[in-house]
């Protein structure tokens, strides 16, 4: 995905800092939010893994940093709940001056418990989605109980959270122990999905389970069985965004954008933070990209995969049309394709080998199976395969 470091401005007039990541189509079919946790910041692996999978289903999405934590301006002691709620309603007016209106709110732990308040406000929402959230904001309150005390009696205390240290007001303790949650959940009046982990040690499931019952239907649950509360598996958070990517297409209507795939086959996009590459073919997403050993992320097939995959797949479809054509009793065909690259008859130069076998299914005579056999040098990849071919590059959009 193509990342693009944006701001807006909050209330107090400060630097919002910002990233939307743009899916490989030109117009995004529709827009997301995302709030990360309580004191995190939008450059967490787990929230980049999670955009990658909205973006793989053609979505863009604005994650941000909350005043006064990550590269946003002011003080964070000068922040409270209230404040993140007005970052995140900012934050809606931003992405629907520069792209469009979100459709889906997504928020991580206590930016969950954000989302579910701000929502009221960003009428064009119709999913929300919580992800290890709390039920109740004061759940917040653990991380610093230790210094309740002194906070009460003096205001304001420094905390230590993950390691960092926070300046923590009466205001924001005013703010994350307001008690309207059931009603609120209640009213939300939009799609929710819940994804919480029953093995999440800072914010118990059952915080799931009191949401979950707060909320009218339609509602969904889904356990993220294994999974620690900041996702840091990134086979975790990928599975988080894919599972979301599919969730929302249920609510919104994503149109096929044709702005790309009118004009072109198929389109690839790989960034400068991993080779892991987004690939829009025929209007459909997959990712591609190189194996663990070669500084990939394994996370798809690499080139010369998806050209076997290209051949196995046009040599399956050309034989069940042909025997459809013919009503033969063909049941199923399965062709299994290897590359390599070996010498040409004991020279140096190496050229590309495809080896294939066809597994054919149903009651079919000698002769049918050897026409068959004859068929699949016929399908139109192979024939490219044997073609001269010709390609011609250049580059656009220079800046």
């Amino acid at each position: 995905m193509r990342s693009e470091k944006v701001s807006f401005k909050n209330q107090k007039g400060e630097n919002i800092s910002a990233i939307i990541d743009w899916p490989l189509i030109k117009s995004p079919k529709a827009t997301a939010l995302f709030a990360h946790c309580f004191t995190c910041n939008k450059n967490l692996t787990a929230v980049k893994n999670i955009s990658r999978g909205l973006t793989e289903s053609g979505i863009a999405v604005l994650r941000f940093d909350f005043t006064g934590l990550g590269e946003s301006e002011g003080d964070f002691e000068d922040t409270n709940f209230d404040t993140n709620i007005d970052d995140l309603e900012l934050a809606a007016e931003y992405l629907a001056k520069r792209i469009d209106s979100p459709k889906l709110l997504i928020g991580h732990s206590l930016g969950g418990t954000a989302v579910l308040h701000a929502a009221h406000k960003i009428n064009s929402a119709k999913g929300i989605v919580t992800i290890g959230s709390p039920f109740h904001p004061s759940h917040a309150t653990h991380l610093f109980e230790n210094k309740l005390a002194e906070i009460k009696e003096h205001g304001k205390a420094k905390v230590h959270i993950g390691g960092r240290p926070f300046t923590v007001n009466q205001a924001l303790l005013d703010t994350l122990e307001k008690d309207n949650n059931d009603l609120l959940i209640k009213k939300l009046n939009k799609a929710l999905l819940i994804l919480h982990s029953p093995q999440d040690e800072i914010v118990e499931v059952t915080n799931a389970e009191k949401i979950y019952k707060a909320a009218l239907h339609p509602k969904s649950f889904i356990s993220m069985d294994g999974a620690n509360h900041l996702l840091s598996n990134t086979k975790d958070s990928k599975y988080v965004g894919d599972i979301i990517g599919s969730w929302i297409k249920r609510y919104i209507v994503i149109e096929d954008n044709t702005e790309l795939t009118s004009k072109h086959k198929a389109a690839a996009q790989t960034t400068h933070d991993s080779l892991t590459t987004e690939v829009l073919a025929d209007g459909h997403y997959l990712l591609a990209d190189e194996p663990l050993d070669m500084g990939g992320n394994n996370l798809g097939p690499n080139p010369y995969g998806l050209l076997s995959a290209a051949l196995a797949t046009c040599t399956s479809l050309t034989l069940q049309m042909y025997a459809q054509h013919k009503k033969w009793d063909l049941k199923a065909v399965t062709v299994h394709v290897n590359h390599s690259k070996e010498n040409k008859d004991s020279i140096n130069k190496k050229i590309d080998h495809f080896s294939r076998e066809i597994e054919l299914i149903g009651e079919l005579t000698a002769d049918q199976k050897q026409r068959l056999l004859e068929v699949s040098n016929k399908c139109p990849v192979h024939n490219t395969l044997h073609t001269e071919n010709i390609v011609k590059t250049k580059i656009i959009n220079l800046q």
